[in-house]
């Protein structure tokens, strides 16, 4: 099979394509023909030995990916019910998901619903279990305030479209023109250019007075910007630091608690939620870019140089 291969870590161009023998499902495992797979900021966090990735760097060499969809082509005897030819999603467990074929456990399976693609489905598995999560942790109400910051992001894409589900009156901020349009198309009813030097005070004249919950998942200076659009006594959802650093919410901010990292059982419910709701159209999936799977260093330099919207996607 062809696989992506990095065998160092650094820049993008540490992504190599591979050919590699075809894996061969072990006890309680399938083999999965991968039609698509997730791309995400942390794995280019990962390649490059930096941000939280640099305390723990995996062994080399290795494929990443660690979300994918596709048919399943081969099972262990003890994988349980999923049929072989099966569309599915899964997590491979942190590596393995840059190839034409990947291994997961048959308890990591979710079988595509009718009326999803493997394309969106493979979209949401990640982001949609985490919008899903952190939009029932923040217990979003009908007619507050919320904003939500890399609103034209994978993640950001989702919470916009639950909160306004929800009923309530959202400001996106996201970079530039064509996200804004985006954000918009979802249901914000503003988004904020966060590429201006004051934009955290747009929302606060927007929203009358400052938002009443911020979903942060970007961190560093503009994090720090999202609370100073938050009023007093208002909430802040934090579940990521691609600008560096975690935020620390100011003392009139009440940080929505994160409940830690769901278990496997509880991460698989929030995705099947997910896969759920965009079966029945209540959520869809913004997918901007795919790239074929020998490109896979050319994804990884757009996610960096912050040039994606929605989800990246590799197709082997």
């Amino acid at each position: 099979m062809r696989a992506v291969v990095m065998e160092r870590f650094g820049g993008p161009e540490v992504l190599r394509i591979r050919r590699l023998p075809d894996p061969v499902p072990g006890p309680g495992q399938v083999l999965v023909a991968v039609e698509y797979a997730s791309v995400t900021f942390v794995e280019t966090q990962v390649r490059a030995g930096a941000g939280p990735a640099a305390r723990q760097r995996p062994p080399l060499p290795r494929v990443p990916g660690n979300g994918v969809g596709g048919r399943i082509r081969t099972a262990a005897a003890d994988a349980g019910p999923a049929p072989v030819g099966t569309t599915v999603v899964t997590t491979t467990g942190g590596t393995g998901g840059y190839a034409e074929l990947a291994l997961a456990r048959a308890e990591d399976v979710i079988p595509v619903p009718d009326g999803l693609t493997s394309r969106a489905a493979t979209a949401l598995l990640a982001d949609g279990r985490t919008a899903v999560m952190l939009h029932r942790q923040a217990a979003v109400r009908p007619g507050e305030w919320v904003l939500v910051e890399a609103a034209a992001g994978g993640v950001g894409s989702l919470l916009v479209q639950l909160a306004v589900a929800a009923g309530a009156k959202v400001v996106g901020a996201a970079a530039g023109a064509a996200k804004a349009d985006l954000v918009t198309s979802l249901g914000a009813l503003a988004c904020v250019d966060y590429t201006r030097a004051d934009w955290e005070r747009q929302v606060v004249e927007l929203t009358g007075g400052g938002a009443d919950l911020v979903f942060d998942g970007v961190g560093g200076r503009l994090g720090a910007q999202g609370m100073n659009a938050v009023r007093a006594g208002g909430r802040a959802a934090i579940f990521g630091m691609a600008g560096g650093s975690w935020t620390e919410p100011p003392e009139w901010v009440t940080l929505v608690p994160d409940g830690g990292m769901p278990s496997a059982g509880q991460a698989r419910a929030l995705s099947e939620e997910a896969l759920a709701l965009a079966a029945i159209g209540r959520l869809r999936p913004v997918i901007g870019q795919s790239y074929p799977l020998a490109d896979a260093a050319r994804a990884h330099r757009a996610i960096e140089a912050r040039s994606t919207v929605g989800k990246t996607l590799l197709i082997p």
